[in-house]
């Protein structure tokens, strides 16, 4: 059984996906990362969980006629109180997506819109704590956020998130920021104006844990998905970013060819 990990205020808690095809997004992620699925909720219209190993890691929703968009994975910070934490995101210059509502007895959510213009989630956790595993294999492992504004993002997530921020590149090529508590890191942001193409906004990603970065991208393609950006080693475990069969883009962390040979 999976651990259940312990999510500090300001940390990544909950990521889940909008999709167009709740069936085969079903199916896939079932393929893909070994996960099973609880049965919708009518009164949360229709919203649902993944689980793995009987743990609940990520939530799932069909795309809704009156707010047409992209298919999207979506991350969510946990807070002690989510108006509090909106009112301080707007004094920062953070836009308002969703306003603070109460999800039945399971928590406050709300969706902001950082200064960069990345949508990012705040989770109040009721009954439901957030995910009950993370950073492993088969369960949501990384989080990360690129901007093309990067010191106004670590400035405004260290003072509204009370994140604790350490440096990890400060390079022209490599400018990287990570939350840590201790000496364990929980999300991580990029500076990525000098990459990120024009007509792509500022963003929230979300790694999954695989035992095999291109084994699972195989397996992606097999099932209708497709690779954005194919498996490489790097300092961090080899990587890998593709969408699934209805667009939703993720990414993948496995562990580098040398570690497995």
């Amino acid at each position: 059984m999976p651990s259940s990990p312990t999510i500090p205020t300001g940390a990544p808690c909950w990521v889940d996906l909008m999709t167009s095809d709740t069936d085969r997004s079903r199916a896939f992620y079932a393929r893909l990362l070994g996960w099973d699925a609880e049965d919708p909720a009518p009164e949360f219209g229709g919203y649902f969980n993944f689980t793995f190993q009987g743990v609940r890691v990520a939530g799932c929703m069909e795309s809704q006629p009156d707010a047409p968009g992209p298919d999207v994975w979506s991350v969510y910070l946990a807070v002690d109180d989510a108006q509090q934490t909106v009112d301080r995101a707007v004094a920062q210059g953070a836009a308002i997506y969703v306003e603070p509502m109460a999800v039945g007895d399971l928590g406050v959510m709300a969706v902001i819109g950082d200064p960069g213009g990345a949508a990012i989630g705040i989770w109040q956790p009721g009954e439901h704590k957030g995910f009950g595993v993370a950073y492993e294999t088969g369960a949501p492992s990384w989080f990360e956020l690129f901007t093309r504004d990067y010191d106004t993002a670590v400035a405004f997530y260290r003072d509204v998130f009370g994140w604790e921020t350490r440096v990890e590149g400060d390079s022209p090529e490599f400018r990287y920021t990570t939350f840590t508590r201790g000496e364990t890191q929980y999300a991580g942001i990029m500076d990525a104006s000098s990459f990120l193409p024009a007509e792509v906004p500022a963003h929230w990603s979300v790694y999954f844990g695989v035992a095999s970065t291109d084994d699972a991208l195989a397996l992606t393609t097999e099932m209708g998905g497709n690779v954005v950006q194919p498996a490489e080693d790097t300092p961090y475990g080899r990587l890998a970013v593709a969408t699934d069969p209805t667009g939703a883009t993720f990414k993948l962390l496995g562990p580098n060819l040398a570690a497995t040979t």
